[in-house]
């Protein structure tokens, strides 16, 4: 048997990669050569998982289910750093509690406008710059292990 070669088969593949394995995008400053401080910090929160009603499908609507969110947030090089006053950063219990809070009074149905208002309430007020949301739902099908959506926003963009 011949072994298979690329260059010589009329099939021809293209991988996309989802956004999560594709390098990030930089910030708008270090995209157009800021200096050094602009830079980003990031702090990150992983693996939150809490419960909501979200969703469009009928067993989706009234009942809550299970949401995991991993954040990524960026700030200025953050004083912290060299103060080491929780004052100086963000604070990730403050984000928690405001994470369980929206996912108990919000009232939208999509992934999409969730993560929005998510990274509204870190830009606004944590002081976010840049943030990174994942939000999805864990083993919303038996033959996936999740489905949600990655956005990413800038302080004063949201296009």
């Amino acid at each position: 048997m011949d072994r298979f070669n690329p260059a010589n088969s009329p099939i021809h593949f293209t991988v996309v990669l989802p956004s999560s394995a594709r390098p990030a995008r930089e910030p708008e400053e270090r995209r157009h050569g800021g200096d050094a401080r602009a830079a980003l910090d990031i702090v990150y929160i992983e693996g939150f998982v809490a419960q909501t009603v979200i969703g469009i499908d009928t067993d989706e609507l009234h009942e809550p289910q299970p949401v995991q969110v991993d954040l990524a947030i960026g700030v200025p090089s953050l004083r912290a750093c060299s103060t080491d006053q929780i004052g100086d950063t963000i604070n990730y219990a403050a984000v928690r509690a405001e994470l369980h809070t929206l996912l108990a009074t919000h009232k939208v149905q999509l992934l999409e406008a969730l993560a929005e208002q998510i990274a509204q309430l870190l830009i606004g007020r944590f002081g976010a710059h840049w943030v990174r949301v994942k939000l999805c739902k864990p083993a919303r099908f038996d033959d996936v292990a999740a489905v949600g959506v990655i956005i990413e926003r800038q302080c004063g963009r949201f296009d």
